[in-house]
């Protein structure tokens, strides 16, 4: 698999908020948001191949109970199956961060869904803007998903009438509001308090759960943290 980065810090951001966690990022997306935080994992993926014993030595050494795969996309990694197997033979909780655009059998304790709104989609970029908007929202494979496997969906908000999108699509998917989180864009504390301050009110509204971009609050925006 091709790695950006492994790393221990704490979830920042969902229902496991807090835990302390290995973070094994893939490189590479079948997407390309315009927002995107881990571009080096997405519009320039770097990073090196390593076998999954090679992953596994590093995660075991890091020593958490709880890891989690991220990228990037790790459902499109070729090896990702593998490595859940080998995460799952650690006995370490695992959590997939995903898209929710591709459906591969992994081992994981919580699906962390991230269905993309229409804010991700790179107007500007005449190439990917229209491959990005094609595949961004699959219900399909968000409804395999969310029956294969304990689910969180966790919606990216940029704007008030990015609700107008995420409601609709909670309902379309019954999904169970309690698992669904609504978590500010930005890549700065000052503008994520802004826009918690709005989205608290509807999560109130909606039912739904607020979630914090932890990480950024205590380490601002760099990686390994």
């Amino acid at each position: 698999m091709r790695i950006a980065e492994i790393f221990q810090s704490v979830q920042g951001e969902g229902s496991l908020v807090g835990v302390p966690s290995v973070f094994v990022r893939s490189s590479g997306c079948n997407l390309r948001c315009v927002w995107c935080d881990t571009p080096y994992a997405s519009w320039q993926p770097e990073g090196e191949n390593r076998p999954v014993p090679v992953i596994l030595e590093e995660v075991a050494r890091l020593g958490a109970r709880h890891v989690v795969v991220t990228g990037g996309e790790p459902m499109i990694a070729p090896d990702i199956v593998a490595l859940t197997e080998g995460l799952h033979s650690l006995g370490l909780h695992i959590t997939i961060e995903t898209a929710g655009t591709v459906f591969a059998p992994v081992l994981c304790d919580l699906m962390s869904i991230s269905p993309k709104l229409s804010n991700s989609t790179p107007l500007d970029d005449p190439h990917w803007a229209p491959r990005h908007d094609r595949l961004r929202l699959q219900p399909d494979v968000l409804r395999r998903l969310m029956d294969a496997y304990e689910y969180q969906l966790k919606f990216v908000v940029a704007s008030p009438g990015d609700l107008d999108e995420i409601s609709p699509l909670v309902e379309r998917l019954a999904a169970d509001p309690f698992r669904v989180f609504l978590m500010p864009e930005g890549r700065e504390a000052g503008l994520l308090r802004e826009r918690a301050r709005w989205i608290v009110e509807a999560c109130k509204r909606e039912g739904f759960r607020f979630s914090p971009r932890l990480h950024i609050d205590l380490y601002g925006d760099r990686r390994g943290v």
